[in-house]
């Protein structure tokens, strides 16, 4: 190693420990995990899954897919609730695919949410044929003001999680996050 490289690395050391206060004073208290990463556990052991979960030293989960089953959850909403108290579990999210956002299942949706505790409802993508142009991403939007509008009424937050899709231009030249940030009311949905 040469002195140069000696005193730079001597440099990032000294300036590093002197931040030591920041990591003990920020410390995160809940540790959350999305149940994504165990969904196949999680359709064969919901309750085992999830005791597992909080064994590990979990305190939070983010359902990924649950509501997607609507109208046959399983196990029932109640019951997931019992689970989830029973493990000290918070579920203050859910990850929702954007046929939930329907009309017709949207309201269900967001009473099932309340009876989990959930804070925010997250989509993470919406149909693909609206995907390909302006016009689609617009009616995405308009769903999304709505379903957010009907699920703030009850408490409860929508957001949306983006992708790099939403970076790439589309045939018209227009970036479809610029569409969702200028079309969507931030309000009732967050990104």
């Amino acid at each position: 190693m040469d002195r140069r490289a000696f005193l730079g690395s001597t440099a990032a050391v000294a300036l590093v420990s002197r931040f030591g206060w920041a990591a003990s004073e920020h410390r995160i208290e809940k540790v959350g995990l999305e149940l994504y990463t165990v969904r196949d556990l999680l359709s064969k052991d919901f309750e085992g899954t999830l005791a597992k979960v909080a064994k590990i030293g979990y305190k939070e989960v983010e359902f990924a897919g649950y509501l997607n089953d609507l109208p046959n959850l399983k196990p029932a909403p109640k019951r997931a609730r019992e689970i989830l108290d029973g493990d000290g579990l918070t579920a203050p999210s859910a990850h929702v695919a954007y046929n939930i956002l329907s009309p017709e299942m949207w309201p269900k949706a967001v009473e099932i949410s309340k009876i989990l505790g959930h804070e925010y409802i997250v989509n993470p993508s919406i149909d693909r044929e609206l995907t390909k142009t302006s016009d689609g991403w617009k009616r995405a939007a308009e769903t999304f003001n709505r379903a957010g509008e009907e699920s703030l009424k009850s408490g409860i937050q929508l957001a949306y999680h983006n992708h790099v899709e939403e970076f790439k231009a589309l045939p018209d030249g227009k970036l479809p996050y610029e569409i969702l940030l200028s079309e969507s009311d931030p309000k009732l949905v967050k990104m």
